[in-house]
């Protein structure tokens, strides 16, 4: 009897639109993670509350709760290619409203802006995920998922990289500082603040203006290439149906929630490792260094998981690694000081295949009719980076918790969130 080959992770007949569609996951890495430090240079340079600076991450991960569902039905209605170029539009568009935001020097201007630039992220997302899981056999699709989003990883360094290199250093607001580190940017002359404030809030824009002008240059490459359609689900959609047999799905339907609940703790994580080291005297742009550190533990991660899934189940997996997310968050808690960095960046090696393999194993099981507006909903979950950092910065405005800083203590939400994500490994696993 002839033993069946095991099934390609990529075929050769997709290979160039899988090299596309992948390049896609690292342009919103990009713009996810160039944004994470924004909160805290929008805290110094418009002189507002964590909880408030948090907002950005209100309108960032808000955009794709709002436009996740019409991104599902526009491809379904059109095609994965349609939904890719709307995308890319409507992310330019965002990234090009920086310039009148700055001009303006209002937050809620960058707070639109972003806004509608993750419209387009929403698109892509929406598209490209059940788009990479659609280029072969559904017995390789969690491993190839983990593949591209591993870009994701390379797009996030790089952004990290940009606001690191480029955009912290730069930033005269930050330089305001005692000898013991303190930021004193808020007492000084008002005229000089406002002087600051020009230079800085440029600062900020022109890195979006130029990834505006990429995205644009993306958006005539896949306009001129053929892609495949591999949508299977087309004719009309009869929403009761799949909505119902997406709920009696008890895999993608608690798949959904862990999905929100894992992205709401990585954007904390990401997001407030700036004020943790800042909590130690650490400036901005050495902060971001960490941050760079904690993606690199990602980025590698992502590439290892997609090796390791070859020989381990990935629902396994997914149970042990949150496991390590807890331990890793609840030593960044417990422990004051550099050893409690060292724990919070520690906390992405084991954040590294966790998207992925909870899309992945949601959607194992749906139905091929049901596979978009499905995906529209797991990209939907991704709200739970709105919600969360503003309630994690209210925390860490109160300074000291019971006589331990706060800042460690807001920390317990995303332990929350990794408790949440090892439970459904472990009922995934069980089946």
């Amino acid at each position: 009897m002839d033993e069946k080959k095991p099934s390609r992770l990529i075929e050769k007949k997709y290979l160039f639109p899988f090299v596309l569609v992948t390049s896609l996951f690292a342009l919103w890495g990009f713009a996810n993670d160039i944004t994470n430090p924004m909160v805290a240079v929008f805290q110094t340079v418009m002189e507002i509350s964590v909880a408030k600076a948090s907002m950005v991450q209100f309108a960032f991960y808000g955009g794709y709760a709002t436009m996740a569902i019409p991104a599902a039905l526009f491809i379904r209605r059109y095609s994965y290619k349609s939904g890719i170029l709307l995308g890319l539009g409507l992310y330019a568009t965002g990234a090009f409203l920086f310039i009148p935001a700055a001009a303006y020097q209002e937050f809620s201007y960058f707070c639109v802006s972003l806004y509608i630039l993750t419209f387009g992220l929403a698109f892509l997302e929406t598209t490209a995920n059940p788009y990479i899981l659609s280029m072969g056999s559904r017995e390789t699709s969690t491993r190839r998922l983990n593949f591209s989003q591993a870009f994701n990883s390379l797009g996030s360094l790089s952004g990290m990289g940009v606001a690191s290199l480029i955009v912290l250093p730069q930033l005269i607001s930050d330089t305001k500082r005692d000898a013991a580190g303190q930021l004193f940017f808020s007492s000084l002359p008002e005229a000089e603040k406002a002087a600051i404030r020009v230079h800085d809030l440029a600062v900020i824009r022109d890195p979006y203006v130029m990834l505006g002008l990429v995205v644009l240059m993306m958006f005539v490459v896949i306009a001129l290439t053929k892609m495949p359609d591999t949508i299977q689900n087309a004719g009309k959609l009869n929403a009761r149906g799949t909505l119902n047999r997406l709920w009696r799905n008890k895999v993608y339907r608690e798949g959904v929630v862990a999905e929100m609940f894992y992205v709401a703790a990585q954007i904390m994580v990401w997001t407030f490792i700036i004020q943790y080291a800042d909590n130690l005297g650490i400036n901005k742009a050495t902060a971001q260094n960490w941050n760079i550190l904690a993606m690199t533990l990602a980025l590698c991660g992502r590439f290892l998981c997609a090796f390791l899934m070859k020989y381990v189940n990935p629902r396994l997996m997914l149970m042990l690694f949150g496991i390590g997310a807890m331990v890793c968050t609840t030593g960044a808690i417990v422990v004051v000081g550099m050893g409690g960095l060292y724990c919070l960046v520690g906390i992405s090696a084991f954040m590294s295949l966790m998207f992925p393999t909870i899309y992945g194993i949601a959607l194992e099981q749906v139905e091929t009719r049901d596979t978009t507006l499905g995906a529209a909903f797991l990209v939907m979950a991704i709200v739970g980076g709105a919600l969360m950092p503003p309630l994690q910065g209210m925390v860490i405005d109160l300074q000291n918790v019971w006589g331990h800083p706060a800042v460690n203590v807001s920390f317990c939400l995303p332990l929350l969130c990794f408790a949440f994500v090892t439970l459904y490994g472990l009922r995934a696993y069980r089946g």
